[in-house]
């Protein structure tokens, strides 16, 4: 249960580093009817439904997608969250066959009932993209993916497109990518990308949710800024619990809860395994204070592990969070 001092802990330090946010917000509302950085209106309480995201498992799709009687397929692995009782699957892209092309619609609407017949919903999907490329060709062919996949989403019922932030290879950093243009000249350009994708999501039902990844998003403030600069009722924060690369993650996953549209719940608070595990209870707690209603994916990783097993672990860490949240 969520203690007094807890709450205290999360509201104070949170309105301190949110105050230097409130010049952004307060020119976002007053600009637009809509106010990205506003909290989400939500009503009855929080209701969280727990789901699995694909990437979990990424090493066996990849494998199953290049041999067919290697690793596993997405339909195996809804009847893995199934057997395990998760609400929901997040199937990534990058694991349907012929990624970054879409599906065809046999297949499309083959695992879309074959996630129904076993009680899922599909929660969300994703793809790769990178809007902080100096190059507009980079940045207009991520577009054009995004697109393709929200009309994906669109057909499976998933109500979210996850979409990167941050830079992909070659490169390692934001700076790199962007031929060291200033941050500010970055997130001008990234925003205008991702009002177009968002725009296109009007269109389908499907919200483009903005993921925090440690690069050009790597706090709290930074993932609100870009949603400030965004501005648009279908782009939301997806909120990656082990990719805010701060002294206090917690304070950042805190500070942006309140305008989450989806999660991706990691097994440590530092994205990496020789660093403190997530502290289930702090997590639910700021989940519940939130009021957010809707899918919790659980994503874990190998993080160099030679003996990660998925199977095991994801279905660990549903239980810890289960019990987390029958607590709090």
């Amino acid at each position: 249960m969520t203690t007094p001092s807890n709450r205290s802990l999360l509201s104070r330090r949170d309105f301190v580093r949110s105050a230097a946010l409130l010049p952004v917000i307060a020119a976002s509302a007053t600009a637009a009817t809509h106010s990205a950085t506003a909290p989400i209106q939500r009503a009855g309480g929080p209701r969280l439904k727990l789901g699995l995201n694909a990437y979990s498992f990424s090493d066996l799709l990849l494998e199953n997608l290049k041999d067919k009687s290697k690793g596993l397929d997405l339909f195996q692995l809804c009847d893995y969250c199934a057997k395990h009782d998760f609400e929901a699957i997040d199937p990534t892209g990058y694991f349907f066959p012929g990624y970054p092309s879409v599906p065809d619609d046999t297949y499309i609407y083959a695992l879309k009932r074959h996630a129904f017949d076993r009680g899922l919903a599909i929660s969300g999907t994703g793809v790769r993209n990178d809007f902080t490329a100096a190059d507009p060709a980079v940045r207009a062919d991520g577009v054009k993916r995004v697109k393709a996949w929200v009309e994906v989403a669109a057909k499976l019922g998933a109500p979210v497109v996850r979409v990167f932030a941050d830079c992909q290879a070659p490169f390692k950093t934001w700076q790199a990518a962007s031929n060291n243009a200033s941050r500010d000249a970055v997130e001008i350009w990234m925003a205008a990308a991702m009002q177009e994708c968002a725009e296109h999501g009007a269109k389908y039902g499907v919200i483009i949710g903005i993921q925090n990844h440690g690069d050009f998003i790597a706090t709290g403030a930074q993932h609100l800024s870009l949603l400030a600069r965004v501005n648009h009722r279908w782009c939301g924060a997806i909120v990656d619990t082990g990719k805010y690369v701060t002294a206090d993650p917690y304070l950042d996953i805190a500070q942006v809860a309140p305008v989450a549209v989806n999660w991706q719940v990691k097994e440590s608070p530092f994205g990496r395994a020789d660093r403190p595990t997530t502290d289930w209870k702090k997590l639910a707690a700021i989940l519940r204070q939130s009021g957010y209603r809707g899918y919790v994916p659980i994503e874990t990783l190998a993080m160099n592990r030679k003996d990660y097993d998925p199977y095991k672990l994801a279905a660990q860490v549903l239980r810890d969070m289960q019990a987390a949240l029958a607590a709090s």
